[in-house]
């Protein structure tokens, strides 16, 4: 039953008392599947036969974030207090259970003594997503860190990672974790300090573990807390560690927007993190 059948009822809306809440052409009193998306064609009970959309999606996501370094900055290169704005661009394809993903972001750096800005490393993924039980999620990936960021050392090389995370809904909430691993193929490197002394930087590969509990309030907007644990790219640099609030608000069909907040609980983390971001689905 197509969705011609609920322009004809508005007609006769008057007469007959018709309500239809989600416009699916179905009478509420008879409607088996209520809140039935607008991109669905429906049976003449109600429920979906067909999705209008198709198995393809994309969306588009910018955003902006300002970090604040403490003088225990993760990079033990720059020993000053740092700040750092961020711009980001994401792009997302879907397809069925598989999601695809190209991301860039550009920086600019203020400390006391230094600044610094240009484009980090860029990323692509690709992920799959399972479904082992009704209420369970399993999400595989893996992806390439491009060397787009200039360490003005000629060291940069390409980065390999992989990840797994596994979500569990229970009604309006869901428990959440994940791991990934990043192989770092970049080449240390040696420069001279301020004392006119010899300085060696030196890269390792990394793991990284996160999780956390989320809830949905209403049906637009879901928010959630998380502990992560990150291993330093460098050598002799203690573990990231940073507790963190995300919230994810659906603004109409296509539109959509987040904010995360990240407080630094190790010396090698940020002491803030703040970011914004707004996406564009369709």
């Amino acid at each position: 039953m197509q969705r011609l059948l609920f322009t004809l009822s508005l007609l006769t809306l008057p007469l007959f008392a018709y309500i239809d809440f989600d416009m699916d052409g179905v009478d509420d009193t008879v409607d088996r599947c209520p809140n039935t998306p607008l991109t669905e064609l429906v049976d003449i009970y109600g429920c979906t036969t067909k999705n209008l959309e198709g198995d393809h999606h994309f969306d588009i996501i910018a955003g902006v974030s300002l970090s604040q370094f403490n003088e225990n900055t993760l990079s033990a290169l720059d020993p000053n207090d740092t700040d750092t704005l961020t711009t980001t661009l994401q792009v997302d394809y879907y397809y069925k259970n598989f999601s695809f993903q190209a991301s860039t972001s550009y920086f600019d750096s203020q400390s006391r003594n230094d600044s610094d800005s240009g484009q980090n490393d860029s990323f692509i993924g690709a992920y799959y997503q399972l479904y082992p039980a009704s209420s369970l999620s399993l999400q595989l990936g893996g992806g390439l860190l491009l060397p787009t960021y200039d360490t003005g050392y000629d060291n940069n090389n390409l980065d390999y990672t992989a990840s797994a995370s596994l979500s569990y809904l229970v009604q309006n909430t869901n428990l959440f974790g994940g791991y990934s691993y990043t192989l770092i193929n970049d080449d240390d490197f040696s420069y001279l300090d301020s004392d006119k002394k010899t300085v060696t930087v030196r890269y390792r590969n990394t793991n990284a573990f996160n999780a956390g509990i989320g809830f949905y309030p209403t049906e637009k907007l879901y928010t959630s807390i998380a502990y992560t644990r990150s291993d330093s790219i460098y050598q002799n640099v203690e573990a990231i560690e940073t507790a963190s609030a995300y919230l994810f608000y659906t603004i109409d069909k296509h539109w959509f927007a987040t904010l995360n907040y990240a407080y630094g609980l190790s010396d090698s983390a940020s002491d803030h993190y703040g970011a914004f971001r707004l996406g564009y689905y369709f």
